[in-house]
């Protein structure tokens, strides 16, 4: 093609541009215009096909790692635990009817697991834990939740298979004579040696590290390899309760009583009446005996020096021994507790009823009825009553 023909190729193909209302830089516009586009939709897919990718990864971990997951959200949210198998000794009492949350509760409470939550979860995806039997146990502290369910499901280890009963009213030499003579078998000796170690028992910071008057009467399981100072310290433990219930220290204080003095009282209390409703009311004698710079005169108080089991009244000869405990010989209360008072006697030691009373007498040893009296002539006639009531049972007094 020569230059002319070109010129005019060229000039023929501005003339159809011109027509058609295009110049021809809009032709390359075009162009790149159709790769944009054609790289936006190719872009879109490839975008589509990694967020499939993504999303089904996630659904599948999702799915996979969702039992896991929730314990561990659950762990997380509320539900702390503890590693291993425990420490010490914890003995923990499930009652008839107690729900998996009230056993969880009380595992959390007695320090056996870090959390109530942690044990029903544990319990919940164990079936065996509908076997838990209403028993008392001997578990362990800082347990984690799976092994304390596995040691009360294992009941040959946990659950205690002995008790020994100890009566109110009783000495601490009489509970170690109670403990020799147990099933437990103990060491000769091994009881009064454990009282001979106050320190190892848990008493409370009042009791002058004397262990008369806070072994709690009462019947107690025995935990496996339990030794004669795991029994008495279940008695100290069971006292502190029964004395944080009574908000003992601080009412014996507001009466202007020291508490220790007030466990003295309630196991003259215990020792002098058998009847509830007179313990309030022996507790104002002695009070009022105090107040007025009187001698108790207690018979209770010189039996305890004889080691005296039952019987009511004491000799003219045993009431003249010269003893801190003999209230016929020295004003005031005996130095320690005289045996171990109950709950009862305690809270009549710490609110005694309201009267002038400074006697008391038997006067029917069958029913235990007592007389109270203001006045030295009231207490004679009442005395008179208690002589009938022995002449017409011989032998009785």
């Amino acid at each position: 093609m020569n230059r002319t023909s070109v010129e005019e190729h060229v000039n023929e193909g501005d003339d159809l541009n011109s027509h058609l209302g295009l110049r021809p830089e809009g032709r390359v516009e075009r162009r790149a215009n159709r790769r944009k586009a054609r790289a936006r939709r190719g872009f879109g897919c490839f975008a589509g096909i990694v967020s499939l990718i993504v999303v089904g990864a996630l659904v599948a971990g999702a799915v996979v790692g969702f039992g896991k997951g929730r314990d561990a959200l659950e762990q997380l949210f509320s539900a702390p635990d503890y590693e291993g198998a425990g420490t010490g000794t914890v003995i923990v009492e499930i009652t008839q009817g107690q729900s998996a949350q009230s056993i969880a509760d009380t595992l959390e409470k007695k320090e056996v697991v870090k959390s109530a939550k942690a044990f029903e979860r544990v319990a919940r995806d164990d079936p065996r834990s509908r076997q838990i039997q209403a028993a008392t146990y001997t578990l362990r502290k800082h347990m984690s939740a799976k092994a304390a369910l596995a040691l009360m499901l294992n009941t040959a280890e946990s659950i205690r298979v002995m008790r020994i009963s100890f009566p109110a009213g009783k000495t601490k030499a009489e509970v170690a004579d109670i403990l020799q003579r147990s099933k437990l078998k103990l060491p000769s000796g091994a009881a009064a040696a454990a009282l001979a170690k106050p320190a190892a028992l848990g008493l409370p910071s009042y009791a002058h590290n004397n262990a008369e008057g806070f072994l709690y009467p009462g019947t107690y399981d025995v935990p496996k390899g339990a030794t004669a100072t795991t029994i008495l310290k279940l008695m100290t433990t069971q006292y502190a309760k029964n004395a944080a219930a009574l908000d003992l220290v601080n009412t014996a204080k507001k009466k202007g009583l020291d508490p220790y003095q007030a466990v003295i009282v309630a196991s003259i209390i215990g020792a002098e009446t058998n009847r509830p409703q007179d313990y309030a009311k022996v507790a104002r004698v002695i009070y009022n005996r105090m107040r007025a710079g009187m001698k108790l005169q207690m018979d209770s108080t010189v039996h305890y020096v004889f080691a005296r089991d039952g019987g009511v009244f004491t000799s003219s000869e045993q009431r003249q021994i010269v003893s801190p405990y003999n209230t016929y010989k020295v004003v005031g209360l005996p130095p320690t507790p005289i045996a171990s008072p109950t709950v009862d006697t305690l809270r009549a030691a710490i609110n005694p009823a309201q009267g002038s009373w400074l006697y008391f007498t038997l006067i029917d040893l069958d029913t235990g009825e007592t007389a109270f009296a203001s006045t030295k002539a009231e207490h004679d006639a009442n005395v008179a009553k208690l002589q009938t009531w022995c002449a017409a049972h011989k032998g009785r007094c």
